[in-house]
């Protein structure tokens, strides 16, 4: 018989330096979830590939206080950043444009977020992906 699910939880934590401090403490706390043991798990699953890389986690805590985590990818605006060597976005996008991102960087990106997007093709994640680096001000060739 499967487990009877009490809440689910989602956070988002620096992949490898998740500590018990807000927001997971208080977030997991709240539902009697042993804290040290989630960070612990999170820690060791997000050392290798996404470290210091802002990652999305869903937790789902079931009645016996016990839990399971799936970890998404990191946000389509750090994965631009990332790409693109940025420090941040505009201050004022629509007016000011601070670099382009490029048809084929747009792909990459969208080929790493398609699990988390709910597009049917590639073509349709790299306009939401191409919808985000136009909110953060930066213009988009090709």
């Amino acid at each position: 018989m499967a487990k009877e699910i009490m809440a689910k939880v989602k956070l988002q934590c620096v992949g490898g330096q998740a500590t018990p401090a807000p927001p997971v403490g208080p977030a997991l706390g709240q539902h009697g979830v042993n804290i040290a043991d989630f960070v612990k798990r999170f820690n060791d699953r997000t050392r290798e590939k996404m470290m210091g890389m802002v990652t999305p986690v869903e937790i789902t805590i079931f009645k016996d206080r016990s839990f399971d985590f799936i970890l998404k990818k990191p946000p389509a605006s750090i994965l631009i950043k990332t790409e693109l060597k940025l420090k941040s976005g505009s201050k004022t996008p629509g007016r000011e444009t601070v670099t382009t991102i490029t048809d084929a960087q747009l792909a990459k990106i969208a080929e790493i977020k398609m699990s988390d997007l709910n597009s049917g093709s590639l073509e349709a994640a790299k306009k939401v992906i191409a919808g985000t680096a136009r909110s953060m001000g930066i213009a988009v060739k090709g």
